[in-house]
């Protein structure tokens, strides 16, 4: 195609109000014409990665393939557009600063002063292009984290102005902002984003293209009376309305013609409109479902399900495929207990334990994997969830009361799940060893190799502690079997029970595998198993 094509995606009035999705779908659009694209997100904190945040209060931690931590807003770039994120595609406030600070102490700034502009801006701005120089894409999309009027984001903001002044005909601007409805007055407020545009164009950067978040039907006329304040062309407003899913949004993009809108404004060639055969098939298949299936989802961080986004995502998806609609009940594993453990279950279809660090809620997640394994109902271990499982079957099964993790009980005798010895004198909260992409050879005749139909596979991990394979054979000659080997250190990946309905834990994230046309096989057979009688 020539030279690559950048698109910036800010946000204004408020957060949350789907820049990801909005990144996601244009990505997702311009893909379908034949192009090669990538999306970036640049998050303002001064972390260095999400990898030591709450999930509380971030959602939950994305990990790429080459064992970046990450914005959840890469998942949806993933799912969307199928394609893997790396490190690159991940850049936050910490990054660029500590890069920076890295150069002046090596002498690179010749004992100039270190200032915002240029050398902050500078090195965003080469962070922005160096996706395109480095792969070779036909557009990179960046996505800018928070919203405009943020102190932390504005040089962010400057950067953008900046590229788009040296880019010229190759950068195009996008601003997603909110159209609030005042049930009082039975109307539409268009002022917040006239504010957030004027904010914008005040530090230098104006938008080519407006999308709207509104929860109602926006008329002609308010596009036009937007178009008018803000400087843009009404066939460049694009509303956003509430969909039923977030994977209805690329075709309600393609509708307004947002494609066509950026190809036009790039100077490019429009072609024919794609028909998004697949996706559109997924989202038939999603419509025409009718039956249910109730998948308990058992965790320490529920109240908020961002912390669980990639697995309810993979939930989703596999239900539709299996022509289903998933209805989720998210369980405070803290709230289980032998007493409650058959009042919160016993109506569930499926179980996930899921993933996570620390005490909090561990001993829920232990009643929940007897429960499940004694009443033979599908579950399925990820991470902290397949340590449990194998914990409570050393405990149940194998009769060692005092079984544990190390990472819970320091002093157990039986120390079933534990950080292996060359992970010892790692330090720090994330300097974990096992952190992205490895290696797995599934045994044949198993439910794991059922669900993949193949032998080797590569999944992402995200944990310090460990199946002690000390206690391998003492499990396998009671029934649990160790399905899956990682072949290079001989480290357990896959538990499962064969003579069990569907009772599968595995060490990695397969949820961040999976996607909108290439669901995880994992969560197929899953899901599978919970409807079948």
């Amino acid at each position: 195609m020539g030279e690559t094509k950048y698109i910036f995606v800010t946000g204004g009035v408020a957060s949350s109000l789907g820049k990801g999705i909005i990144s996601s779908s244009i990505g997702k659009l311009l893909q379908a014409r034949g192009y090669k694209v990538t999306i970036q997100k640049f998050d303002p904190y001064i972390n260095i990665n999400p990898g030591t945040l709450n999930p509380y209060e971030h959602g939950e931690c994305y990990v790429t393939v080459d064992g970046h931590e990450a914005d959840l807003d890469l998942g949806h770039y993933e799912r969307f557009l199928g394609i893997q994120a790396t490190k690159a595609n991940n850049i936050t406030t910490g990054r660029i600063y500590k890069s920076v600070i890295d150069k002046e102490r090596r002498g690179d700034y010749l004992g100039k002063t270190v200032q915002v502009v240029p050398h902050i801006t500078d090195e965003i701005k080469r962070n922005v292009k160096l996706l395109g120089k480095k792969e070779n894409f036909d557009f990179v999309i960046t996505e800018i984290g928070g919203t405009v009027g943020d102190i932390e984001s504005l040089p962010y903001i400057e950067s953008i102005r900046q590229l788009k002044w040296e880019l010229g005909k190759n950068a195009l601007a996008v601003h997603l902002t909110y159209i609030p409805y005042l049930a009082a007055a039975n109307e539409l407020k268009t002022k917040p984003t006239q504010h957030s545009v004027k904010e914008l164009q005040s530090l230098g950067v104006q938008p080519d293209i407006l999308v709207l978040r509104a929860e109602h039907n926006l008329s002609l006329d308010i596009r036009k009376k937007v178009a008018l304040f803000c400087n843009v062309d009404v066939n460049s407003v694009v509303q956003s309305i509430d969909a039923p899913t977030i994977y209805q949004v690329p075709l309600l993009m393609q509708e307004q013609g947002l494609d066509e809108t950026i190809l036009s404004k790039l100077g490019m060639p429009i072609g024919e409109k794609p028909e998004l055969k697949p996706w559109c098939d997924f989202l038939n298949r999603r419509d025409k479902a009718t039956e249910k299936v109730t998948i308990g989802l058992v965790g320490k961080y529920v109240e908020l399900p961002d912390a669980y986004k990639s697995i309810l995502e993979a939930l989703t998806q596999a239900a539709t495929y299996n022509d289903r609609k998933v209805e989720i009940q998210f369980i405070q594993s803290e709230h289980i207990t032998e007493n409650t453990v058959d009042e919160k279950l016993a109506s569930l279809d499926g179980v996930v334990i899921c993933p996570g660090f620390g005490l909090r809620g561990v001993q829920g997640k232990l009643i929940t994997a007897k429960y499940s394994r004694k009443n033979n109902v599908p579950t399925f271990g990820i991470g902290l969830g397949m340590q449990c499982m194998a914990v409570e079957f050393a405990q149940n099964v194998l009769k060692f009361k005092e079984a544990n993790s190390t990472e819970i009980d320091e002093k157990t005798p039986y120390n079933i799940v534990d950080i292996m010895e060359e992970q010892k004198s790692i330090l720090g909260t994330n300097g974990t060893m096992r952190l992205g992409a490895y290696e797995c050879m599934i045994i044949k005749d198993t439910k794991a190799y059922e669900a993949y139909q193949k032998e080797h596979i590569q999944e992402r991990h995200r944990h310090r502690y460990e199946f002690n394979n000390e206690y391998k054979d003492t499990f396998e000659k009671q029934g649990m079997i160790c399905s899956g080997i990682n072949p290079e250190s001989g480290l357990v990946e896959i538990i499962e029970i064969p003579t069990h309905k569907w009772y599968i834990g595995v060490a990695f994230h397969p949820e961040f595998g999976s996607s909108v046309l290439h669901t995880h096989p994992l969560f197929l057979s899953f899901i599978k198993a919970t409807i079948q009688k």
